[in-house]
């Protein structure tokens, strides 16, 4: 999902948690309408990463199984599935590493890594970014990209981008415009239309 600030794509992403219900119509997945859907069981399918990663007070490992009584092995893989491992790794006391209130102890890049090892160790059937990248700085948009790629792997997900650069492989963009849909299809296919898309792309990479 791209378009301008506040033209309702994160909207959606709330709609499809149930955090807002809809007023008409339905929203399916996998052909279920998520209104008949469990709360619980609905949430527990899908994974967030948000633009600014919510980070406990504890040990990056709580942070990673939010308590869950989960493998310590599967704690590791995760991280090392999105990268956060290498940085982690050389941290004094590793996963053990205190983490402060929000993880003002690391940079944002490292706390996006966090959230991604999160979301992997949970195995959401589908994943959700929701401008997962905006505030990461250039240096370390290149290693977030790649753990964003490790993260979307077999998995249905839907990003909701600032930088089209995160969107470009999609299999489908849709663009949306003071809540509609405004433009649909590949990043080529946008590219030709020389509509909506196209002139939000030239006014980032001009």
């Amino acid at each position: 999902l791209v378009g301008e600030s506040g033209g309702g794509k994160t909207t959606i992403t709330r709609l499809l948690t149930r955090l807002y219900e809809i007023d008409s119509g339905h929203i399916l997945i996998n052909g279920s309408d998520i209104s008949t859907i469990p709360l619980s069981d609905l949430r527990r399918r899908i994974g967030i990463v948000l633009q600014d990663p919510c980070l406990f007070a504890g040990s990056i490992e709580f942070n990673i199984c939010l308590g869950d009584e989960m493998a310590r092995e599967r704690v590791r893989m995760a991280a090392a599935i999105v990268g956060a491992d290498r940085f982690i790794e050389q941290l004094p006391q590793g996963y053990a590493q205190e983490v402060r209130e929000r993880g003002n102890n690391f940079s944002t890049g490292e706390k996006q890594l966090i959230s991604f090892a999160r979301a992997v160790a949970f195995d959401p059937e589908i994943l959700m970014l929701d401008e997962a990248t905006a505030s990461v700085d250039s240096a370390s948009e290149q290693m977030i990209q790649q753990g964003i790629k490790a993260l979307m792997q077999g998995r249905t997900s839907l990003v909701v981008a600032h930088r089209l650069s995160t969107i470009q492989d999609a299999d489908r963009i849709v663009v949306i415009h003071r809540a509609r849909k405004m433009e649909e299809g590949t990043h080529q296919e946008l590219m030709q239309l020389q509509g909506f898309y196209y002139r939000l792309h030239q006014l980032q990479f001009s």
